[in-house]
C-alpha cells in the first residue's frame, strides 16, 4: 500500500520543540505528524496517509466505542550513538499487533506496510527524537473498529489505523538513573484468565487494571503485581511488563534469571525476549518456570533470590526492592537496591538499542 504525503503546514515552531525536548516527560506531547491507513471489507488495506496530528473523528456508534475492538503496540525509536534514528526489532512488534488483531476478530495488517508506516513517520519527525540519556521517541500504532452499528454478535466490518509519536524520557524516571520499585500484590483483581485476551495486547486489559493500580498507589506503591486467576498464588506479570527473578544459589554456580512461561495470560514482550536471548551471552543462565508468592518470599528470605526486576518497552528494566500486600505480607529483595545483574542486563540492551555496542541479532533496524 502506497501512502500519500500531507505534510503539516503548522508545525511546532523549532524553539518550542526545543523546550518540550529539555524536558520531554512521558506521553505528554505529540509529535507533527501520524499515519493513517483505513480497511474495509471486500477492500482491505487502502487511503494510506501521512498526514498532520490531530484528532480523528468517528461516529458515536462505533465498535470500538462498545464493544472493545481496540489493540495497539507500544514501541521506540532511538538517537543513535552516530546521529541517526533507529527502531528496534520492529517486526516482532508488527508480528505481535497481528497476534492481538487476531484474538480479537480483527484483520491483520501486512508486515511491510507496518513497517514503511513506521518508518515515514519517523523520518518526517526526526527532528523530535530527542538525544538526552535514556530518551526516545515513544510509537504508538494500534488499530480501531470503525463500523457505526450495533450489532454485537459479529465482529466490525471497517477499521482505522494509526500510528503516533511522543518524545519520551525514562518512564519511571529522568535520565538513567535506577529506582527500586515496591510493588503490590493484587489478590482483589485479576489481570486476565485462561481463554482471555490476556496475551493481546488490548485497552480492555489495561482499564481493568486501574483499580487494582489505585488500590496500590494507597498502599504507598509503585506498581501492581498480577497474580493467576485461580489461585491468585502464581506470579504472572507486573503492571503493563514482564518480571524476572535473579537467583545466585552460590557454589560455583552461574546467576540464574527466572521468568513465568507465556501462557494466554502473559504478554509476551519484546523486551522479555530479548534479555532471555542476551542472558546467557552474559554469563547468566535462564529458566522459564511458575513462581509462587510463598516461593518467592522464601527465596529472598533465604539470600538465594538476590534481585528482581519488571521489563518492557516503557521502563526497558526496572528494578523492585520491596513487594507489599495484603495480610501483612511484605519482604524486601535482596538490599532493596538495584542489583549487579539488573544493571548489567540493562546496559547491554540499551548499548544495542542506543548504539552504543555491537548488535550481533540484527535487532536495530535503522530508518534515518
Amino acid at each position: 500500500m502506497d501512502f500519500e504525503i500531507r505534510v503539516n503546514d503548522r508545525p511546532v515552531p523549532h524553539r518550542e520543540r526545543e523546550a518540550i525536548l529539555a524536558e520531554p516527560g512521558f506521553g505528554r506531547t505529540f509529535t507533527d505528524h501520524m499515519i493513517t491507513a483505513r480497511w474495509d471489507e471486500g477492500l482491505g488495506w487502502h487511503d494510506g496517509r501521512l498526514e498532520p496530528y490531530g484528532p480523528i473523528s468517528l461516529d458515536p456508534s462505533a465498535s470500538v466505542f462498545h464493544y472493545g475492538q481496540e489493540c495497539f503496540e507500544g514501541m521506540k525509536a532511538y538517537r543513535q550513538d552516530g546521529g541517526g534514528v533507529a527502531l528496534f526489532r520492529p517486526r516482532v512488534n508488527a508480528a505481535r499487533l497481528n497476534r492481538s488483531a487476531e484474538r480479537l476478530a480483527m484483520p491483520a495488517i501486512p508486515e511491510a506496510t507496518f513497517l514503511k508506516a513506521l518508518e515515514l513517520l519517523v523520518t518526517q519527525d526526526a527532528d523530535w527524537v530527542p538525544s538526552g540519556a535514556g530518551e526516545s521517541l515513544y510509537l504508538r500504532p494500534l488499530m480501531i473498529a470503525t463500523q457505526h452499528e450495533l450489532g454485537f454478535t459479529l465482529p466490525s466490518r471497517s477499521y482505522l489505523f494509526v500510528v503516533f509519536a511522543s518524545p519520551a524520557t525514562a518512564y519511571f524516571g529522568p535520565g538513567e538513573r535506577l529506582r527500586p520499585l515496591t510493588v503490590w500484590l493484587s489478590e482483589d483483581y485479576t489481570r486476565a484468565a485462561p481463554g482471555g485476551t490476556g496475551a493481546a495486547k488490548a485497552g480492555g486489559n489495561y482499564a481493568a487494571a486501574f483499580a487494582a493500580q489505585r488500590q496500590g498507589v494507597a498502599e504507598g506503591c509503585d506498581q501492581v503485581v498480577w497474580l493467576d486467576a485461580a489461585e491468585h498464588t502464581w506470579v504472572e506479570e507486573m503492571g503493563g511488563m514482564n518480571i524476572f527473578f535473579v537467583l545466585d544459589e552460590g557454589g560455583g554456580s552461574r546467576p540464574r534469571i527466572v521468568t513465568p512461561p507465556l501462557t494466554d495470560t502473559l504478554l509476551p514482550g519484546v523486551t522479555r525476549d530479548s534479555l532471555l536471548r542476551l542472558a546467557p551471552e552474559l554469563g547468566l543462565d535462564t529458566e522459564e518456570r511458575p513462581m509462587s508468592v510463598p516461593q518467592w518470599q522464601e527465596l529472598c528470605a533465604s539470600g538465594r533470590m538476590t534481585e528482581a526486576f519488571a521489563c518492557g518497552t516503557a521502563a526497558v528494566i526496572a528494578p523492585i526492592g520491596r513487594v507489599k500486600g495484603a495480610g501483612g505480607k511484605g519482604w524486601t529483595v535482596g538490599d532493596g537496591e538495584p542489583g549487579p545483574v539488573t544493571r548489567r542486563l540493562r546496559e547491554e540492551l540499551l548499548g544495542i538499542q542506543y548504539g552504543r555496542l555491537p548488535d550481533p541479532h540484527a535487532w536495530v533496524h535503522k530508518v534515518c
